[in-house]
């Protein structure tokens, strides 16, 4: 095996659905944007029009692994998939993260990635096995859940099959409609919608004989021990996110994705009908607080709701902005049951979000309304809707989860990406909710104002970014996290357990940004070392931010955030309820009632610009600064 091949299937597959042909392309071609988003994003630029749309024949639907797929011991068998989103306003550039075991079956049959374009005139499936690819028929497929869909192809191929699909939404081309895949996997950013747009209901993919080798195993096995010492036997958002994870212990057990060590919150829930899956984090508490009103216990009904959501291929988040828009039309007189055919009378039942569900999925009633966005929604409707949605909506469909009014350096990081970056938004608040385990005295934690300084200096640049109450360190802060960030989902490595920010086994309890790099370097025998990681992920991000701006990106103009940010109150935060964050020398500060302060804002955002060499006037990428990061060829289609 080659040098360039280590880590690599050594192959991509391309698939044709207008034609029907099956090509192969060299991964070698892209290795210099390593994976995962990476890939995603250089096929992207080079072959998706700008003026074309999310259902347009032209646009690609990317799924892509990682170098680090396919070895075990440390969360790096993730997955992505780009492509152009309806989601976005208007239709751009967006991706998704997934988990599970079909990151890792494509690669144990020897591809690094699948690029979808076309549309058939049928509905298909592409089974993708070691030695055969082929384009299945799908019209028995059509119209199932993504649940039914993959259970029925089970049945039919096998049951080691691993399977990826999109439900009646993704079908009727619903702006929110999500993929889903074994372990319940799921993926948003509206890319299910693309999916169904070219009547591909499924790609089957079966593992092969292939093992990915390491350049220096050896290495590798010795970084995967120290990687075990230092993350210990907890997930680093345990202690934090166990408060809220709805729980009970006979119903539910660890579900780890492939490869897993072992410290993750991922759990399965079993209904007392014998149902199973995934149910933990955003989606196992989309219809909780509601069902409990409702129910006073809300026994299986939050996991059936969050069923729902994924058999139908709705992203459950979405979802979660569209019931509390409703609710606040329903109470301003805006909407009634009569009008929408939704039983308000009874929301927190299953009835209401089982109705409501289905006819987003199958754009019946208020579902078309509902199916291009909320934002569209609520600018359709008039009357007092779009008020409605102040505090609810962020951007492409999603809420404001981790904003800038609690934890400041988020701001930026909103702004810049297409969809919520949900990866870059858990350091600064991961960080944060350790410290706050540590001040209420949580039994074993360990993050004290010294480790959030001592780790602000080592992974945010300096110590001043450990004060939350300020604007000071925050824009190479931000520069530092998108940079690793946009690295890790190119490896693709979890996001449950990295980066490894801190440690409860090291004498000063700060965690390590070189082993990324280490890992790397291990695995594909190419060294790299923490600032050259750094590097790659500063490419990929520039690389994004040009496919952004050749679509109608214009830089600092909107690089912005809604004025609710600016203007009304923090009142809330669901996993901060105390909304406290380390001040100056990591004294307790509430945030309660702040709001981002306007022209603190504007300057981490010219002196961001600074840093990343931009024009600082305008935000916009200039053709040295693209040179300098070995993308002259991006330069000069942009700067025609």
């Amino acid at each position: 095996m080659s040098e360039g091949q280590y880590g690599y299937g050594g192959n991509i597959i391309r698939a044709d659905l207008s034609s029907g042909r099956i090509e192969m392309a060299p991964t070698a071609d892209y290795a210099k944007f390593v994976g995962g988003r990476g890939i995603g994003a250089k096929i992207y630029w080079d072959e998706v029009p700008p003026q074309a749309t999310a259902f347009d024949p032209e646009n690609r639907l990317i799924f892509a692994t990682g170098p680090l797929a396919g070895f075990a011991g440390f969360g790096g068998s993730r997955w992505q998939v780009c492509g152009k989103s309806p989601a976005t306003d208007p239709h751009g550039f967006s991706y998704c993260n997934l988990g599970g075991g079909w990151g890792a079956a494509l690669k144990f049959a020897g591809y690094d990635a699948i690029v979808v374009r076309g549309q058939a005139d049928r509905p298909l499936y592409l089974f993708v096995e070691q030695d055969r690819i082929e384009l299945r028929d799908a019209r028995h497929l059509w119209g199932r859940g993504a649940i039914e869909t993959r259970n029925i192809i089970k049945s039919e191929l096998g049951p080691s099959v691993n399977v990826v699909a999109c439900g009646p939404a993704g079908e009727n081309r619903v702006a929110q409609a999500s993929l889903l895949a074994d372990g319940d996997a799921s993926g948003s950013g509206g890319l299910g919608a693309v999916m169904g747009s070219k009547m591909l209901k499924a790609i089957a993919v079966r593992k092969g004989s292939h093992r990915p080798m390491a350049a220096r195993p050896g290495e590798l096995s010795e970084l995967v021990r120290h990687f075990r010492r230092l993350v210990g036997d907890r997930c680093r958002v345990t202690n934090w996110f166990e408060r809220y994870q709805p729980v009970v212990e006979a119903k539910v057990r660890k579900n780890y994705c492939w490869g897993c060590p072992g410290p993750c919150i991922r759990i399965s829930w079993k209904a007392d009908d014998g149902t199973e899956g995934k149910f933990f984090c955003q989606s196992a508490i989309v219809y909780q607080s509601r069902a409990r009103k409702y129910y006073g216990d809300e026994g299986d009904v939050p996991f059936r709701i969050t069923k729902l959501c994924d058999d139908y291929g709705l992203d459950t988040r979405a979802v979660h902005v569209i019931m509390g828009w409703l609710s606040r039309c329903h109470r301003a007189g805006i909407f009634g049951e009569e009008d929408t055919g939704l039983p308000f009378s009874r929301e927190g039942s299953l009835e209401f979000a089982a109705s409501l569900l289905h006819k987003m999925a199958f754009r019946e009633g208020i579902g078309e309304l509902l199916a291009e966005g909320v934002e569209k929604a609520a600018k359709a409707t008039g009357r007092g809707a779009e008020g409605c949605l102040s505090e609810l909506h962020h951007k492409a469909g999603q809420d404001e989860l981790y904003g800038p009014r609690l934890y400041i350096v988020n701001g930026l990081l909103w702004a810049m990406d297409p969809r919520q970056p949900i990866q870059q938004l858990h350091e600064a608040s991961t960080l944060v909710e350790q410290w706050v385990d540590w001040v209420e005295g949580s039994a074993g934690a360990y993050v004290s104002g010294r480790v959030v300084r001592d780790v602000a200096t080592r992974f945010f640049g300096s110590a001043a970014a450990a004060d939350f109450t300020s604007y000071e360190g925050k824009a190479l802060a931000v520069k530092m996290i998108q940079d690793r960030e946009y690295a890790k989902e190119s490896l693709i490595l979890c996001d449950m357990l990295w980066p490894v920010l801190t440690s409860p086994n090291t004498e000063d309890h700060v965690g390590d940004p070189a082993l990324e790099s280490r890992f790397l370097s291990a695995v594909t025998g190419r060294d790299v070392d923490e600032t050259g990681l750094y590097r790659i992920g500063e490419t990929i991000f520039n690389l994004q931010r040009a496919i952004l701006a050749r679509e109608g990106h214009r830089g600092r103009q909107s690089d912005t955030l809604p004025e609710f940010t600016f203007e009304k109150p923090l009142k809330f935060h669901f996993m901060n309820p105390d909304m406290v964050v380390p001040g100056r020398e990591g004294a307790p500060v509430s945030r309660r009632d702040a709001v981002l302060d306007k022209p603190g804002f504007e300057r981490i955002r010219r002196e961001y610009y600074e840093l990343r060499g931009w024009d600082a006037s305008t935000g916009r990428q200039t053709r040295a600064g693209l040179q300098s990061l070995g993308l002259s060829d991006v330069a000069d289609d942009l700067f025609l």
